[in-house]
């Protein structure tokens, strides 16, 4: 059975079930900062299990894509390594949101593999946790008690954290044999071996305090998942994940492009076959759900997991750009299943080729560093490269620890391994650090509680902007309270309310509340929980009491000029999609009375061909007016629409409002807008950077501000040509003149040094001298910084065989130094870098370098001499000793 049957005969066993068949997330949760990359199932579903969402469905089944490489799941280095391992996987899963149980949830696991997946009863073996009798009974009704195995909390009890929802799991294992092992159980195969694990079933029963007390959860739930790859395994009777149809027609890709055969028997090759198959699979999938390899965070994990694959595909002598060859065979196996893969697949390919490209130079820079640092090792005591460098040279360069070693033992050295340890486990502790969850607490929170005792905030903001009200409490310095006095700052809660609360990159609105006397200047308006608008500000003068009256008003101009705003930051992600491709999606916005700014994930930055096209495209609708329609209507309705764009990784409602711009423009925003376009007036884009690897970012002003902008370039080129004493239809004229001057007197500079470096160098050789044999030239000069290489490496030429040449240049309070070695010498044992860090001394400084070229550098002005006459000796000594 190949993995696409397993995959869609799960999902159609559960949906004729009742279940919603629910569309995997995506692998980057982009709205849970405690992930870097979906690692379970029950990831999209935390906020319904925690109570915080309610879906229009209460039963769920779905296959979702997976990616383990860092902090609890750390993959990555035993993938390739191990027959099970993988970085992305995906995993199957029915869920019951306070829906059925136990017994449903057993009945539909055994139901599924006997009579579906065709497993033989007698290799079907059960764990349960050590306390739950109740499941023990329930599966009493399918299987012979025997065959039912209770293990501790360790390895049967589920938590979400040290609090909140858990609950007892049940397993499913499969017997593969004798060959596997001689446990006749399995609590006697810890390794899971032969009895090999498939699916887990969690019950989420309890709710877990601080002191570790547990009471039943009001709505019991159920999370499971079978993993995809090891149920192929099963059906597929073959002994690892890279066996199985897909991994395996990966693999034979590998084989065509490398021109090497896969031996699953070879343990030095066969490792790059499975880190290839299993890493393009991986960084496929993460490209395509808008993540992107970078320096911090999920984008330096991709760039670590793309270089690992370029070092094995390196042993398998692909030593060209590669992994794009490998997509189409991407696209052939996953991409009718997951068609955001093929719609990603050119950028995909381009983003592969750059990466590729600049690992390349990477590693040639890499091999240029470890020679500096053989050379530091060869001349450390200990002959041994410290653990520090070993840990750049893997961690920045890329460079294989073992190629390190390798490398060492070539030239008599050895590497500090206890010291690489020790800096390895910190990176490894600071990526765990990075993927600390927040700790999940299901019982009522105080937001709840003042929700269950006062009731929630009525918004009415979309068609009015002012509407009396009733003060419910407030909130200040963390605690709510029934009074608010004058000069008080905090957040004041009403039963109804027209300020917008900051959400969906709108920020909140401002404007007051008043009492009779009583002056509420509201400044921001924020929800801090479903259901509540706080209104922050400062009490101007008398008291505020829970249940007063109040009268409210938004600040009108500020309101209108955010909406402007706002409605703009869709028109442009529409222009974006027509002039860039629809993978520029959006990934964050910001909108403000003053500025819109507007997020995008595209790989380059724009041309500025690309940016006064989507430009023009905006402004052009501006001027054609369309209205803009705004209508609620169920997420179930919407959620697989394609023409409607939705946010990766938004937590939408069972309700959603859908914003529409003529026909071309679809987008799900709880956001305040115009109602037709004409209202904008203009916008104009102001600056586009980047924000991050792979995301890019546009400013931009709409209204009379975008006009003021146009106003002020318009000066600033005005300014430049009255500088420049030209018209303004002249200025580029006069500038180009201008460079032209500064390039001919920049030529004529040129030969100038290079005349009076001939000079300096001629004067230079006639005060060579002879000591102990050697030619040496010990003299200050007076040259730029940037020829003091320069000038020493032509007298090097000049003098040739047997030559010392020590040169000085003395600026205000800095001396630098400059010591070259001909080859010869080198060979007879004298030492540049040991002479630098001799002589460094005398000028107060510190140097180093190679044995052929060192520099140093020190304040000390006045010791110039002494390192002079310094010099003179140690290159007395040195002919001696080497004679």
């Amino acid at each position: 059975m190949e993995v696409r049957e397993i995959r869609k005969k799960f999902l159609e066993y559960f949906a004729a079930k009742g279940h919603e068949k629910v569309a995997s997330s995506p692998v980057i949760p982009f709205e849970d900062p405690s992930l870097l990359f979906v690692n379970a199932g029950m990831n999209q579903f935390k906020d319904v299990f925690l109570g915080k969402n309610e879906l229009e469905y209460n039963r769920a089944v779905t296959s979702q894509k997976c990616i383990r490489v860092g902090g609890k799941h750390n993959d990555l280095d035993n993938v390739g390594m191990t027959k099970r391992h993988l970085t992305f996987f995906e995993m199957l899963g029915n869920f019951s949101f306070g829906d059925y149980f136990k017994s449903d949830a057993i009945d539909f696991a055994w139901d599924f593999t006997l009579n579906h997946l065709n497993l033989d009863v007698e290799k079907l073996w059960v764990t349960i946790f050590e306390d739950d009798d109740e499941s023990f009974e329930l599966w009493k009704k399918h299987i012979r008690e025997d065959r039912i195995v209770r293990l501790g909390e360790e390895d049967n009890f589920w938590t979400m954290g040290e609090t909140g929802p858990c609950g007892p799991c049940t397993e499913l294992h499969y017997d593969r044999g004798e060959a596997y092992g001689s446990g006749r159980s399995p609590l006697e195969d810890p390794s899971g071996e032969r009895y090999f694990e498939f699916w887990n079933l969690v019950f989420m029963q309890f709710n877990r305090d601080a002191s570790r007390n547990m009471e039943p959860l009001a709505k019991q739930s159920v999370d499971t998942g079978m993993g995809l790859e090891r149920m192929a395994m099963i059906k597929q009777g073959v002994d690892s994940v890279f066996e199985t149809d897909m991994l395996r027609g990966l693999i034979g890709e590998v084989e065509r492009i490398s021109g090497k055969q896969y031996d699953l028997n070879d343990k030095e090759l066969a490792p790059a076959f499975r880190v290839i198959a299993d890493h393009t699979r991986m960084l496929c999938f993460s490209i395509a759900d808008g993540a992107l390899p970078g320096n911090i965070e999920r984008g330096y994990v991709l760039r670590k997991v793309l270089r690992r694959l370029v070092r094995f595909g390196r042993m398998l002598g692909l030593n060209r750009p590669f992994i794009g060859e490998l997509v189409p065979k991407v696209m052939d196996e996953m991409g009718d299943d997951y068609p955001e893969l093929k719609k990603a697949q050119v950028r995909m390919t381009e983003i592969f080729q750059v990466e590729e490209e600049n690992f390349q130079r990477t590693l040639a820079r890499g091999g240029a560093i470890l020679e500096k640092v053989i050379d530091r090792a060869k001349g450390s005591d200990l002959h041994q490269i410290s653990g520090k460098d070993a840990f750049t040279l893997k961690d920045t360069y890329g460079l294989p620890y073992e190629e390190i070693c390798l490398m060492a033992r070539d030239h008599g050295l050895s590497v500090n391994l206890e010291s690489y340890q020790l800096l390895e486990e910190e990176a490894r502790e600071r990526s765990r650090s990075a993927q600390d969850q927040v700790m999940q607490v299901a019982e009522s929170s105080m937001y709840e509680e003042f929700i269950e005792k006062h009731g929630k905030t009525a918004f009415h903001g979309y068609s009015e902007l002012t509407v009396p009200a009733t003060i419910l409490g407030f909130y200040i310095n963390g605690l709510f309270t029934d009074q608010m006095n004058e000069g008080e700052e905090g957040a004041v809660i009403l039963d109804q309310t027209t300020f917008y609360a900051e959400s969906g990159g709108q920020i909140g609105d401002s404007g007051f509340i008043s009492h009779h006397s009583a002056h509420v200047a509201v400044t921001a308006a924020k929800s801090p929980y479903p259901g509540l608008i706080f209104h922050f500000g400062t009490l101007k003068n008398g008291t505020l009491l829970a249940g007063e009256p109040v009268f409210t008003q938004v600040d009108e101009e500020r309101r209108l000029a955010i909406s402007h705003a706002h409605t703009a930051t869709h028109l442009l992600h529409w222009a974006l999609n027509e002039v860039l491709g629809e993978d520029a999606n959006q990934a964050g916005s910001l909108v403000t009375p003053s500025k819109l700014r507007f997020d995008f994930r595209f790989h380059r930055a724009l041309t500025n061909d690309e940016l006064r096209q989507v430009e023009r495209l905006v402004n052009q609708k501006i001027m054609e007016n369309d209205q803009v329609a705004i209508r609620e209507m169920s997420y179930t309705d919407v959620k697989s629409r394609k023409d409607v764009k939705q946010m990766f990784g938004e937590k939408y409602g069972s309700t959603v409002r859908m914003v529409t711009v003529g026909e071309y423009s679809k987008e799900l925003c709880g956001g305040t807008h115009v109602k037709s376009l004409g209202e904008i007036h203009m916008l104009r884009i102001v600056k586009e950077t980047s924000v991050a690897a792979g995301t890019r970012r546009i400013e931009a002003v709409t209204d009379l501000l975008a006009f003021d902008w146009m106003f002020t370039q318009e000066d600033k080129i005005q300014e430049v040509a009255d500088t420049l004493k030209v018209d303004r239809a002249k200025v580029i004229d006069k500038i180009v003149s201008l460079q032209d001057e500064v390039k001919t007197q920049k030529e004529a500079m040129r030969a100038m040094r290079k005349a009076h470096l001939r000079t300096v160098r001629s004067e230079l050789m006639g005060q060579v001298e002879e000591i102990g044999g050697v030619q040496a030239l010990i003299q200050v000069v007076d040259v730029l910084k940037d020829e003091f290489t320069l000038l020493a490496n032509e007298l090097a030429d000049q003098m040739g065989e047997k030559s010392a040449i020590c040169l000085v240049m003395k600026g205000e309070d800095r001396v630098s130094l400059l010591i070259k070695l001909s080859g010869d010498l080198v060979k007879k044992g004298m030492n540049a870098g040991k002479m630098v860090a001799e002589l460094a001394a005398e000028i107060g400084g510190k140097g180093g370098g190679r044995p052929d070229m060192a520099q140093a550098g020190g304040p000390k002005v006045g010791g110039i001499e002494s390192l002079m006459n310094k010099q003179r000796e140690l290159l007395s000594s040195e002919s001696v000793a080497n004679q």
